[in-house]
């Protein structure tokens, strides 16, 4: 999922862009990136008593706001350092055990059950049972938390719904069967069930450490391969390797997060850092093989697909001529190259390159003002005079403007002769306040996905019952089409659906797609094991030091 919190590289935890997971959000990561780049603190100022030789170390952020460290409330990819669920993906995409060792499945699908490690312990040395997933269930689905992506990523489970309503005051899906057995029972058969565990809302928390008050996630008692042990603010954040870790001690001793050190390519290029971002305007230079840094240079292209919001149930883009005629007048090659310096792909659908699903076949909306303008006029609003004041809501800073919104913008007033109000609503807060309802007509949005699944985008994001869908957008062709692939085993026939879900999704323009994000990053050669991955995945326990 989206994140607002981050370090400046992809495969960490959760004060990074995901993916996430979850898109790197376009306008986010360009206002942080400025943060990080103007900030005073110097990185050779930090103290810190460790071996740095021993040490994997990064640049980053971090927010404000609590509940964006909290596994059941984040947006972003989670903090797959200090936490850890039943499964996970290793470094190729593979769904592998994790806290569970193995799991049965019923006949008719609807059942798991699985049988927790015995050797699984919290950072404190207590053993984890099967009492602590349930808790950390029902936590995530209780409506004190008001939890945003609980039931996107454990609505499945029977009586999750109603824990989130109000109506239950535990998960009825949810059996002990003894200390280490769980017995998980889902409303249908649905072949991507699993994969949705390895999003952080299933992570597992200590009931006693998150009693101890909301700061408890500055101290977290977790799972996962390493233990967080020191965070001084606006400094760095310390991670140590978890040596009872359940599947093996990683290799490295320490991760280290350096806090608003300053601009991440000068960091590498002193080594104050081990793996560093390239942003923009310093992509060109290290794609240029005659540069020294060029073999140190990992690309690849995210799961990601970056859009612009259409709120359909406020005025006027409760009409899809208007909606269409907006998509329409977005050149978005003169965008790439304008704005990203060439450095993305044109996104004309959800599904991004790579995704199961990706049809090269798909018929997207035109770059036709000429057509939109006409689209506009047939609109119930009778053309740009007839339309109300409209908003574009983003994440930013004062009234700092970005340069990917100043130019959506300026193209919707040159071709549309409509004017465009833009509110910045602080980063840190950004995600509560769209999820809240609180924005303009339109906002900033984008989306990396959380495992490869088509229905990650389709279902997720634009199922009229999903509490992702916050543009309101409602198809019940659309929605009946989805429910009957949510339950479709043969796999061809499972992906027609989900291309032809797409293609309305498309035509009828609830979002405008803009690109899928690349990739560039920086691994300095006695980092090994690193891979590019194209969704955040638990990576520092694959990687060893040699030679730092």
């Amino acid at each position: 999922m989206s994140n607002i919190f981050f370090f400046n590289h992809k495969g960490n935890n959760g004060t990074q862009s995901g993916k996430a997971k979850k898109m790197s959000f376009i306008i986010l990561t360009l206002i942080l990136s400025l943060v990080l780049s103007t900030s005073a603190k110097k990185a050779s100022a930090l103290q810190i008593d460790i071996p740095l030789d021993q040490a994997l170390v990064y640049s980053g952020g971090e927010s404000t706001n609590l509940r964006d460290y909290d596994p059941a409330t984040t947006y972003s990819s989670g903090n797959k350092l200090v936490f850890s669920g039943l499964v996970s993906f290793d470094p190729h995409l593979n769904l592998t055990p994790d806290l569970a060792a193995t799991w049965d499945v019923s006949d008719d699908g609807t059942v798991y059950t699985f049988h927790i490690r015995d050797n699984a312990r919290f950072h404190d040395g207590r053993f984890v049972t099967a009492r602590d997933v349930v808790y950390s269930w029902e936590r995530a689905a209780s409506p004190q938390l008001e939890s945003a992506t609980v039931l996107t990523y454990l609505g499945d489970i029977v009586g999750v719904r109603e824990m989130v309503a109000g109506q239950a005051d535990h998960i009825s899906g949810l059996e002990i069967i003894d200390e280490l057995t769980l017995q998980v029972t889902i409303d249908a058969p649905k072949p991507y069930f699993l994969l949705k565990l390895t999003f952080p809302t299933a992570f597992v928390v200590d009931k006693q450490n998150v009693e101890t008050g909301e700061e408890w996630v500055h101290k977290p008692n977790g799972t996962g391969p390493y233990r967080l042990t020191e965070w001084k603010s606006n400094e760095y954040i310390l991670y140590e390797a978890n040596q009872d870790f359940y599947l093996g001690a990683p290799s490295i001793p320490y991760v280290v997060v350096k806090l608003f050190a300053g601009d991440d390519l000068r960091l590498y290029e002193t080594g104050d850092v081990d793996v560093a971002g390239v942003g923009l305007y310093n992509v060109d230079r290290m794609l240029d093989p005659t540069e020294p840094l060029h073999t140190q240079l990992v690309t690849g292209v995210d799961l990601c697909t970056g859009y612009v919001v259409f709120d359909t149930t406020q005025p006027p883009f409760d009409d899809a001529n208007v909606r269409k005629a907006f998509s329409m007048t977005f050149d978005r090659q003169r965008y790439i190259d304008v704005v990203l310096r060439g450095q993305a792909l044109p996104a004309i659908g959800p599904y991004p390159p790579g995704l199961p699903g990706f049809n090269y076949d798909l018929k997207g909306l035109p770059y036709d003002p000429a057509q939109a303008r006409e689209l506009l006029k047939q609109s119930k609003y009778g053309g740009a005079e007839g339309l109300p004041p409209i908003v574009y809501t983003d994440g930013g800073i004062g009234s700092y403007v970005g340069a990917d919104v100043a130019a959506l913008a300026e193209m919707w007033e040159q071709n549309l002769g409509v004017t465009i109000k833009i509110e910045n609503i602080e980063y840190n807060y950004y995600y509560d306040q769209i999820y809240s309802g609180n924005h303009g007509q339109i906002f900033s949005g984008g989306w990396c996905a959380d495992y490869p699944d088509p229905e990650n985008f389709a279902d997720v994001l634009f199922h009229s019952g999903s509490t992702q869908n916050n543009g309101g957008y409602s198809n019940p062709e659309l929605d009946a089409l989805l429910e009957q692939a949510r339950v479709e085993q043969d796999v061809t026939q499972r992906i027609a659906m989900y291309q032809q879900a797409e293609q309305m999704i498309v035509d009828d323009a609830p979002v405008l797609f803009t690109t899928h994000s690349l990739s560039y990053q920086l691994v300095q050669p006695y980092v090994k094991g690193f891979v590019f991955t194209p969704i955040t995945v638990p990576l520092e326990r694959y990687m060893w030091l040699d030679g730092k």
